[in-house]
Order: C-alpha cells, then structure tokens, then sequence
C-alpha cells in the first residue's frame, strides 16, 4: 500500500490531536507520521509486544496498536502519551486508517480486483474502468487454474502457491475458500494444454511434498480479454466437476478435454433419465455385475477388438463372446456393432452422472 494514503490521514488527523500521530510497517519502521523528522525510525522493539497480544500496547511514552487484531498484522498506528486518553485516540486514529487501507485494497489492489472479476462480483461496464485505474493490461491471454485441496492445512497453500509464482504483475493467486484456490496466469498465445498440465503437475507436487494432502487441478479455456476471465474460471470449476465423475482416477482435468462428458453434464437431469429409460429394458443396466462391467471396460479399451480384450483379460474368445452375448439379451445391445457400442458408451457415462449428481455451473 502507498504510504501516502496514512500519510494524508495523519495530517488531517494532526489538525484534531494534538500529539504525535503515525504508523509502522510489519519491520517497525515509521511509514508515516506527523513529524516528517520521525519518518524512517525504528520502533521494532514493540514488535513482540505488539505480536503477543494483539492489542494496545504501551512503551516508551507511546500507545500502539495494530490496524488489524489478527495475527500477521501488516500496519500498526501508534501515538504520543500512555495515559486514558491516549487509548482513546488509538482506537480513532486506528479507525480511521483501517478504513483508509480497505478503501486502497479495494480500489488499488489487483488482486483483489482479479478476484472481483472471476467470481463475478463487479459490473462489466466497470471492469475496463477499474484495469485503467489499475494499469492493468485488458488484452493478454490469460488462463483460470482452479487448486482443490483435498484437505484444510495448517500451512497456507497460499503462500506456497505466492513462492511458486512470485511474479504479482501477471500471475495472481486468490483464495476462494478453505480449499479452493485460484491461480489466474498470464501465457503466451503459443501455450498448449501440455504446458499447463505440466505446470499443474508441479504444483500438485508441491503441495503434496510440503502439505502432505493431495491436490487436484481443473484447467480452464485460455482467454485473450479480461472481461473473459470469468468463462476461463467456470470452465475450470466445470472441469474439476466432470473430472470427478468419468476420470476419477486422474488429478489434473483440461476443459478443453473433457470430451463427451462435457456434454453430457450439460444435459439436465430428466433428459438423461428419459434416455436410459429408452435405451435399456427396465432393470437391465442395474443387473451388470462387476465382471461384467469390467468385461465392457475392457471391451471398449481394445477398440471392441474380441481377439485382444480376450487376451487382455487371459479369457478364451469364446467365454468373452458369451459375455457379450449374454449383455445383448439384459440390454438388447450388440457391443460388437459399433452404433450399438456408442450407445452404450453414452449410456454409462449417463448413469454416472445421474448417481453423481453434481454441482451445477
């Protein structure tokens, strides 16, 4: 934050009281002050005190008290005298500056405005005025990378994520809640999914290695406009989502790969039980045992190959074709006809989605 913002409130603060007014960064330095003489000075031994208890502290002929009761406080005001009046003045003159500092994040802070932004939360008409306000470049390919911690962490993935990527111009991480986190980054047009896989990978790795819980990344669409960045981070969301139904055994999900699945949670709910109760006889898709529908996986990993799933599956050919058979009467679908095995497919993914039932975005 710029050190004019306290410095103006200081002075106009310095027109009412009548004492020595100013603030200190996290080292203990004076950042502002009412007597410019005293800007720069050390008062870092307050700094335990002030850590310890969080609140008013008195020293040295000063009462100090941090712009914020939380733990890794950035800014503390402090003021001339120890005495009643002196706790009075504190707490106004912390009022005023606190205020102060919300009104620059809000206004100067770019990452609270690429936050804003993604989740929605500012006009479009405003977006363009806020970047100029900012010097914030609008037209950059950018990319939503969504961060799912399987687990809270006593340790902040936010700052390891901030170490991972320490440039604040172009790359911006936020924190959406407890377990989610954002990282919005700039790319070059040239990037391709593989890219971004391999940086999704590096920072699963990371959190697993210095976290200890596993992460899962849901990669969105690259967009060249700011006012896109939206999409990119919905589409992120959306990746994650569909990712937990159809490839549960993968981490790192690419909207742009979702495939049929993409499609398929963009169906609503009553369509899909519409289709699966036209395809299959009643019952039938609920009556596959777990051979049969590992015979099906199989089926379709071989590109409905009989010779090379029976080998894969150490079967004679004659035992998956009575498998494949004996589905043919339960569904009345031939796996060996390749319409009747896009059906099929197609079917099972349904199912799975409606047992899923998942979050909507």
């Amino acid at each position: 934050m710029s050190n004019r913002f306290f410095q103006g409130v200081v002075y106009q603060l310095r027109e009412s009281i009548d004492r020595t007014v100013g603030v200190l960064d996290d080292s203990g330095t004076v950042i502002a002050c009412s007597d410019l003489i005293k800007i720069g000075e050390k008062h870092d031994g307050v700094l335990s005190s002030v850590n310890s208890t969080l609140d008013t502290v008195k020293e040295d002929g000063y009462t100090y008290k941090p712009l914020s009761p939380a733990p890794g406080f950035e800014y503390i005001a402090f003021i001339e005298g120890s005495d009643e009046l002196s706790d009075k003045f504190i707490s106004l003159v912390v009022i005023a500056l606190a205020n102060i500092k919300q009104y620059y994040d809000e206004k100067y802070d770019k990452n609270n405005f690429i936050k804003n932004v993604i989740l929605d939360n500012i006009l479009p008409g405003d977006i363009y005025i806020k970047a100029r306000d900012l010097h914030f470049e609008t037209d950059a390919f950018r990319v939503a990378i969504l961060i799912r911690l399987s687990d809270k962490s006593d340790v902040s993935a936010y700052d390891i994520l901030q170490s991972l990527f320490p440039d604040k111009q172009k790359d911006f991480i936020i924190n959406v809640n407890e377990t989610d986190l954002v990282l919005v980054k700039e790319v070059k047009d040239t990037n391709d999914n593989k890219d971004l896989e391999k940086l999704a990978k590096s920072i699963i790795d990371i959190i697993s290695s210095e976290l200890y819980i596993k992460a899962y990344v849901g990669i969105g669409t690259i967009v060249d406009n700011i006012r896109d960045l939206p999409r990119s981070f919905n589409d992120a969301q959306v990746a994650l989502e569909v990712g937990k139904i159809f490839d549960t055994e993968k981490n790192i999900m690419t909207y742009d790969n979702l495939g049929i699945g993409r499609l398929i949670y963009q169906l609503p709910m009553t369509l899909c039980e519409t289709f699966l109760s036209e395809i299959f006889k009643k019952g039938s898709i609920e009556s596959l045992d777990y051979e049969t529908l590992f015979t099906i996986q199989k089926f379709f990993e071989n590109n409905l190959n009989v010779s090379e799933t029976s080998r894969k599956l150490f079967v004679h050919r004659n035992t998956l074709v009575y498998r494949l058979e004996k589905i043919r009467k339960l569904t009345g679908l031939d796996l060996r006809r390749f319409d009747h095995a896009i059906v099929f497919k197609v079917a099972l993914m349904v199912k799975k989605y409606l047992v899923a039932n998942p979050t909507k975005f």
